[in-house]
């Protein structure tokens, strides 16, 4: 772009000195372009942390404004990319309470009014929810995060929509409907209910519906200049959508696609999504710390991982995050002492680590999920623990995780509780040791020289000279 204004400036200048008006608007234009933020890219990809933003809870007034102000700090913590939760308006029909009866059973009118119902519930695809601001407090945020160097995406809902919705009334041919002709809430394959009563099944043999969604996404993009979605539970959509969907996207501007789902074939090729969970991962390590499983079932993981996805596809590792805190628990319910070894392993491993609003100041409450709540701001323990992974995540090569992965080696210790793995880039070199078990644990490393403990700042000479990890330590050596 800039060598493109440069040429259109000097031909300016060259045809006629009477045009100087001219040639000053044209330099002036370009000069306001080229401040904007770059498209989001590969080399973004390789060393970003990813937060999850639950606007509702993070801040006492719930709104926009309040979140857009802490944005500036997020970078301490290595984020580059910003996942909004869903900031559409939320339909009042069958809106779900806490305890998951609809709000309309509540009889009491002030306990009715504090179930705000679940943001996945949509009634407006192009509209924000008033209980957040209004789109000028939108377009502050997404503002405010591009001044930042931080990209937004947003949590698009594609397979159901709120029983409020327009499409409701004007296109009820866009659903799924029963033998007597209603629509359906989303029935598992059996044709019984997933308990999601609050929502109404899309029909995605319609290709009307398929335009029109793939329309209101592409309005944030165009107009909104959001950098890309998290989509909502992907599963039943068909893959030909996504690939029409993601590649109109992409013909109008570079966007990063991040699909709730953990099976690879939503990101075969270049034309679908670049990044998905590490359910897998998550559920591996909560079974290790129970004692259920052993670190060689990680190293199967990793194998299943290298083999099952391509080489260009990207997982994004997590602790926690809105699902997992609200329905299953705080982060240390499920790892206890061994919380932090997990979170330093979801930055070391290939991949993208995610944040989850609240975890960077120790959360330690489920958050409610269908009325308001609040989570801490008091910066603890986690905080700098944060800034020190997103620091190393950030700058040193042998911890990419995107496109162009740092390689991924195990180191065979013999030893059925220490998990260990190096991972390597160029001249930059970092090795994972976690001791996944009660008891102290001392072992021998095969790989020589001199490293930092990253964490503590020590200094380490590896000569094969035993190594003592406590219970559940872990350490991150830097060479």
């Amino acid at each position: 772009m800039k060598k493109t204004a440069i040429l259109l400036l000097t031909l300016s200048i060259l045809a006629s000195c009477k045009q100087e008006k001219k040639v000053e608007a044209i330099e002036e234009i370009t000069t306001e372009e080229t401040l904007e933020i770059q498209p989001i890219n590969d080399d973004i990809l390789e060393s970003a942390v990813i937060y999850e933003a639950n606007i509702r809870q993070y801040s006492e007034e719930g709104t926009f404004d309040a979140f857009t102000k802490d944005i500036p700090q997020l970078k301490d913590l290595g984020v580059k990319i910003i996942w909004l939760m869903p900031i559409n308006p939320i339909s009042e029909t069958k809106r779900k309470a806490t305890g998951g009866d609809f709000a309309n059973l509540i009889e009491d009118e002030t306990e009715r009014a504090k179930m705000l119902g679940s943001y996945y519930a949509v009634s407006d695809y192009k509209a924000v929810n008033p209980e957040f601001g209004n789109i000028e407090d939108f377009r502050e945020l997404v503002k405010t995060a591009h001044d930042n160097g931080i990209y937004v995406i947003l949590d698009w809902v594609p397979n159901h929509t709120g029983w409020d919705h327009v499409w409701i009334k004007e296109h009820p041919e866009y659903y799924v409907k029963n033998d007597k002709g209603e629509i359906t809430d989303p029935l598992n394959p059996d044709g019984t209910s997933k308990g999601w009563g609050d929502v109404a099944q899309l029909d995605y043999t319609n290709m009307d519906m398929q335009n029109e969604m793939i329309q209101d996404m592409m309005y944030w993009v165009k107009e909104e200049k959001v950098d890309g979605f998290r989509c909502d539970h992907i599963e039943p959509t068909p893959v030909e959508f996504w690939k029409r969907a993601i590649a109109e996207l992409r013909a109008e501007r570079a966007v990063f696609m991040l699909g709730e789902n953990d099976e690879p074939k939503f990101m075969k090729g270049n034309d679908l999504f670049e990044m998905e969970y590490g359910w897998k991962f998550h559920h591996l390590m909560k079974d290790i710390v129970k004692g259920d499983k052993s670190v060689n079932d990680f190293y199967e993981l990793m194998n299943y991982i290298d083999t099952a996805y391509e080489k260009d596809d990207i997982i994004m590792n997590f602790v926690t995050n809105h699902d997992e805190n609200s329905w299953n628990g705080i982060v240390t319910d499920r790892y206890k002492e061994a919380s932090e070894s997990v979170l330093a392993l979801s930055y070391a491993i290939p991949g993208m680590p995610l944040i989850y609003s609240g975890q960077e100041y120790d959360l330690s409450h489920q958050l409610k999920f269908f009325e308001k709540d609040l989570i801490p701001k008091e910066k603890g323990k986690v905080w700098p623990v944060l800034e020190k992974l997103g620091e190393l995540k950030n700058t040193n090569p042998a911890l990419h995780g995107g496109k162009q992965k740092a390689d991924y080696e195990p180191l065979d210790l013999k030893n059925e509780y220490v998990l260990s793995f190096k991972r390597h880039k160029g001249n930059d070199e970092v090795i994972y040791l976690g001791n996944f078990s009660n008891k102290e644990q001392t072992i021998s490393i095969s790989e020589k020289g001199s490293y930092n403990e990253y964490m503590t700042g020590k200094k380490l000479e590896l000569s094969n000279e035993p190594v003592t990890l406590k219970p559940w330590e872990y350490m991150i050596l830097v060479k």
